[in-house]
This record gives C-alpha cells, sequence and structure tokens, in this order.
C-alpha cells in the first residue's frame, strides 16, 4: 500500500523536536518504576552478581537495537518509524500488524500509567479518591500532546532530568556509603557480594526470569525511532541521542544495581516489594533513609510520580504518532492521517485517547477485564524489537543488493550482523521464558494472559496476509527511496540547531 498524498490536510508534522529532547525521551523512556522498584527483586531473585549480567545482557541487546533503529531512521526518518520499515523491507503484512501491535500496546499502558500515578498520590492524600488525580492526569497528558510536538518534548525533557538528577543524587549518596563517609555503619566495601549464596542465586534460572524485568524495564527506548520523524535535525541528533543514551542507561542501571547489591544483601526482604503503593520499601528510598535523609520516601515518591506521569505522556505521544502511520501508510482510516496546523495529528490523538479511556473504564467494571488488558499488552514491546531486527537485516540486504555503499550511510549500526541476529535470538528466549511456571502447571488462564500478545499479532498479521495476498518483498523491489516520506515533513529549520 502506497503512503497516501497530503489531499485535504491542513498541516504538516514539524520537525521541531532537538537533539537535547531526543536524548531525553530516550533516556527518559526507561528511567522509571523498573529502576526504582523493581531494581530491588531482580536482585533479590538472582543475587547482586546475576542481576548485574542480566541488566548488562539486556541492556547490550536494546544497544545493538537502538543503533539498527538508528540506521534507518537516519536514512529515512519517519513518524511511526519501525511499522513503516517493516512495510518497506519485508512483508506490507508484517508493517500493518506491527503498527497496530505497538498501538494498542501503548494505547492500554497509558491508562495503567495513569491509574497508578493515583495510586502514587495518595500517599500523601491517603483519603482522596485516586481516579481523581489519575482522571487529572490522563487529561494533563491529552493538553500537552494537543498543544504542539514542542511542548511534549519539553515536557518530557524536563520530567526526564528530574529522574536522572534523582539517579545521580543516589549514586554519589550510594558510594558515600559503600566507603563509610555516610551511614554512619563504616564502610559496606563488597561483602554482600559473598554473602551466604551470592552472588549467582539461583543460577540461569535466576538470570533468565530476572531478563523479563530487565525487558520491562528498558521498554520505551525505542521511541528514539518514532520522534525521528520530527526531528530538527535527524542525521544529527538520532545517532548522538543513541550513543549518549546508551552509556546512560549503562550507566544509571548497572552502577544503581551494584550499589544497591552492596548496601543491601540479596536476602532483605524489602527488596522483594514491586508495589508502588509501598514506597518506604524502595531500595532507593531505604538507601536514601540510611544516609540520614529523613524526608527521603516523600521525595522518591515525587520523583516515582514524574516518572509514571513521563510515562503515559510519552505513551500517548508514540501511540497518536503511530496510528497517524498507520493511517498514511492505508492500514487506518484516512482521517487518522490528518495533521492540523500545529503539526499535530488530531484525529489520531483523539482516536488513542477514547481508546484510552475505554481501557481506563474496564478497572470500574471488574479487576479481571483490566488485568487481561495488562497482560494482552505484555509482549507487544518485544513484538516491536523482533520488527526491529528483522526490519534491519533485510535493509541492509537490500541496500547491498541494489548496488547501493555502506558509505553512503550517514550512520553504521554496530557490529552488523551480529547486532540484529543476537537480538531477535535474545528476544525470542525472554518471550519462550516469559511464564515457564505456567506450562510446568498446566494453568491455562495464567499462560492465556502472559501470552495474549503473540495471537492477537499473529490474527493481525495472518488476516493482512491472507487479505491481500502480499509477500515477502524481493530485496530487488524493497522501496529505499527517500522522496516519498521527506515530502511528508515540512523542516521548521533545516538549519535548525542545538
Amino acid at each position: 500500500m502506497s503512503e497516501h498524498s497530503h489531499e485535504g490536510s491542513e498541516g504538516h508534522i514539524q520537525r521541531t523536536l532537538k537533539t537535547r529532547h531526543l536524548s531525553m525521551i530516550a533516556l527518559g523512556g526507561t528511567i522509571g518504576t523498573g529502576l526504582f522498584i523493581a531494581s530491588g527483586s531482580a536482585i533479590s531473585t538472582a543475587g547482586p552478581g546475576g542481576a548485574l549480567a542480566a541488566y548488562a545482557i539486556m541492556g547490550i541487546m536494546v544497544y545493538f537495537l537502538m543503533t539498527s533503529l538508528g540506521e534507518m531512521a537516519t536514512y529515512i526518518p519517519v513518524s511511526g518509524s519501525f511499522a513503516t520499515y517493516s512495510t518497506k523491507f519485508v512483508d506490507p503484512a508484517l508493517g500493518f500488524a506491527m503498527g497496530w501491535n505497538y498501538w494498542f500496546n501503548w494505547a492500554i499502558t497509558i491508562p495503567v500509567d495513569v491509574t497508578t500515578a493515583g495510586l502514587v498520590f495518595q500517599y500523601w492524600l491517603p483519603h482522596f479518591p485516586s481516579w481523581l488525580f489519575s482522571t487529572f492526569v490522563l487529561l494533563a497528558i491529552f493538553l500537552i500532546n494537543y498543544l504542539s510536538v514542542r511542548s511534549y518534548g519539553e515536557t518530557e525533557y524536563w520530567l526526564s532530568l528530574i529522574k536522572v538528577v534523582t539517579v545521580i543524587i543516589f549514586l554519589v549518596v550510594g558510594v558515600c556509603i559503600i566507603f563509610g563517609i555516610m551511614g554512619g555503619q563504616g564502610p559496606v566495601g563488597l561483602k554482600n557480594f559473598h554473602y551466604k549464596d551470592a552472588p549467582f542465586v539461583h543460577g540461569w534460572s535466576g538470570i533468565l526470569s530476572v531478563f523479563l524485568v530487565a525487558g520491562f524495564s528498558f521498554q520505551g527506548t525505542e521511541l528514539i525511532g518514532i520522534t525521528a520523524g520530527e526531528a530538527a535535525t535527524p542525521e544529527k541528533s538520532v545517532s548522538k541521542a543513541i550513543h549518549s543514551t546508551f552509556w546512560r542507561i549503562l550507566l544509571f542501571y548497572i552502577f544503581a544495581i551494584f550499589v544497591i547489591a552492596c548496601i543491601l544483601p540479596y536476602t532483605n526482604k524489602n527488596l522483594l516489594n514491586s508495589d508502588v503503593q509501598n514506597i518506604t520499601m524502595s531500595p532507593f528510598t531505604i538507601v536514601f533513609k540510611r544516609a540520614g535523609m529523613a524526608a527521603a520516601a516523600s521525595v522518591m515518591n515525587a520523583v516515582i510520580l514524574t516518572a509514571v506521569i513521563s510515562a503515559a505522556n510519552s505513551g500517548l505521544y508514540a501511540s497518536t504518532r503511530m496510528l497517524f502511520s498507520q493511517a498514511r501508510e492505508g492500514y487506518a482510516w484516512k482521517i487518522f492521517g490528518y495533521v492540523n496546523k500545529r503539526g499535530i495529528p488530531i484525529y489520531a490523538l483523539l482516536g488513542t485517547m477514547v481508546v484510552s479511556c475505554l481501557a481506563y473504564l474496564t478497572q470500574f467494571i471488574g479487576p479481571e477485564a483490566y488485568n487481561y488488558l495488562i497482560g494482552a499488552s505484555g509482549l507487544c514491546g518485544f513484538i516491536a524489537w523482533l520488527g526491529i531486527a528483522v526490519s534491519h537485516l533485510r535493509f541492509r540486504r537490500a541496500f547491498i543488493a541494489q548496488g547501493h555503499q555502506i558509505s553512503e550511510l550517514k550512520y553504521h549500526a554496530t557490529l552488523f550482523p551480529f547486532g540484529p541476529i543476537f537480538a531477535l535470538i535474545l528476544c525470542v528466549v525472554v518471550m519462550c521464558g516469559q511464564n515457564i511456571d505456567a506450562f510446568i502447571k498446566m494453568d491455562w488462564s495464567n499462560i492465556a494472559i502472559t501470552y495474549m500478545a503473540v495471537p492477537l499479532f499473529l490474527i493481525l498479521f495472518i488476516y493482512y496476509k491472507v487479505r491481500y495476498k502480499t509477500h515477502l518483498i524481493p530485496l530487488k523491489d524493497v522501496d529505499l527511496s527517500r522522496s516519498n516520506n521527506s515530502e511528508s515533513f515540512v523542516p521548521e529549520s533545516e538549519k535548525e540547531t542545538e
């Protein structure tokens, strides 16, 4: 299906996101409850060494995926990128399924995040109805995304900055406790790394189960590809954002887990807590309190509140751009491809908002329906990563097959083809290992909730393939032209820099 022209559309997607916005969007997308709360359960499950190994391997895989996405996004920067790449480089049926899968994932995740925000807010006002604050957050993120792409970028920049500063302060405080400068208990050193069964608890099975936690923690990094279509200077911004983000993510996650593991033994029962409502048990809070910071719990609660609002804000942006892209590819109603004079795909935004609100309301009908929705979106992120890896392998092969030189690419993915192949294998391993216990116990309802995203994706893929009789595009016929994408966008200023 070819991209639609702009008959009847009033405006254009605007390239107003700067390098600093892109870097913070990618970075902020990964620093959230996964780091602030779930990192503790990772240490408790696999021990300090196992948790570090799992996060390091997953971090390296995500880096390869981001460089794959970066190579394609700097060559063809489009809004809703990787679904478009699946269409152009692999099979239109894959692009159709990828786009709807990713849109559905975020549209369902937005209500989960705003509900969490309401629960977190109750820390200060326990008798205040959480749904009231959740509804306020939902309206606020709608307004931010409705105003302009610049307002989204700017909001995300400052929300992410709060999280980044918190992690840096935590690392400094943690190092001071380890060396006995703070905490009043003398140097801690590395004694918890060889306490009882540490550093590797439960061996390989422990590491595999932490892979799942790490995978969910890193989801959101692919936002960099979606924002490429609205970056002022994609060739410069995307590559810069990818490199800086990788090192920061690795530094923040690996160093933070190392600090927690040094200070708290893996047997500490508080580490098992994964409930945002119990902020006093967050490993970050415990470490801050040990350093003598009385308001630690209140401060961390505020940071976690910014993290979930940031996640919901990014979710609404990502799903809106994906629905817009689906409409432009001819996979959704044409009206969703309309852009207003401020550069906002307004009907795609409203359509996404309606679905998110309906999903949000299911929790009032019954928790079972809501849990199924959360389960249904569970593996969607991994499916998107698989799509990125497959698209990149095909892009490179088609690029060479059509007589191009690698030197023509402004950005080169690291260690090709090892990167996408490694990511492909690891994603499959993680997806298969999601809920092994449920298979052992033959718990079918649990299996259904865990793996629901897979049959939904396959139904979309098979439906399109059968209906339109699509096939794998031969390498010589892969569309590598950039013109039909670039005309969709009007740069605010080609020379706009940081």
